[in-house]
């Protein structure tokens, strides 16, 4: 279904983002996995992608810096031609309530969630449009759409996400390039760990479990194939009917 296509996918080397990789991989597209961490931390990931028969490549970058992201991509660009499909989903947390919430955890999850994906869009951008092709997706929250106590940061950044998605959807339509967001709630990842066990919250999902991390790659791999070409502009849940 992507074979010849080029996939960037920034926090890949595991939870959602490997997820995401290896089922697009799976389905044929050579992966580049965009991550803060070093070479043998992303050597298991790369060797898990490698091995469903396709073309993988780790590139080590802060998406915060926006520098490093030019570079980042720049070198992308140099190896592969670019990137035909474009998953930001690099993310962290650093939850307290507004009173205690420093302004460096408010910036510092701002920075990575939201600017992260911009930098890398903006980078890509260009080429994209002389191709008129792509399908970028990105990696919002059901947070960012009805807020959670003790996010203010976070929720704030996966709103601006969806505002962003909006945006250059709106922009590259009319170069063939998609423009969409996903919307997890609770997955089971390392980010929610904490959360798992909460048999009180586990009642709030209709669907009574959390999600798992091909759950949300499943709903990818449809955004980054031809069978979602009139498709764009969109957040579309994976909550397990959470946000009803």
């Amino acid at each position: 279904m992507l074979k010849g296509k080029t996939a960037v996918i920034t926090g890949g080397t595991q939870g959602i983002g490997l997820a995401i990789a290896k089922k697009l991989a799976g389905n044929g597209a050579d992966i580049c996995i965009v991550d803060i961490c070093d070479a043998a931390k992303a050597a298991p990931a790369v060797e898990e992608i490698t091995a469903l028969g396709v073309n993988a490549k780790f590139y080590q970058c802060n998406v915060a810096d926006a520098a490093q992201v030019a570079e980042t991509c720049k070198a992308i660009i140099a190896d592969c031609g670019g990137a035909d499909i474009l998953v930001n989903n690099a993310g962290i947390t650093r939850d307290n309530l507004v009173l205690k919430m420093t302004e460096a955890d408010f910036d510092a999850v701002v920075d990575v969630n939201l600017k992260g994906a911009f930098y890398m869009i903006k980078n890509f951008y260009r080429t994209m449009m002389k191709k008129r092709y792509g399908k970028i997706i990105n990696i919002s929250s059901v947070s960012g759409l009805f807020g959670n106590a003790g996010q203010a940061n976070y929720s704030s950044s996966k709103a601006g996400i969806i505002g962003l998605t909006k945006s250059v959807a709106k922009e590259l339509a009319s170069r063939g390039v998609n423009v969409n967001a996903i919307a997890p709630g609770f997955i089971a990842t390392s980010m929610t760990t904490a959360f798992q066990e909460n048999e009180d919250l586990k009642k709030s999902i209709p669907l009574g479990r959390f999600g798992q991390p091909e759950d949300i790659a499943n709903l990818a791999l449809f955004l980054a194939s031809p069978m979602s070409d009139y498709i764009t502009g969109e957040v579309i849940r994976a909550d397990g009917g959470m946000a009803m």
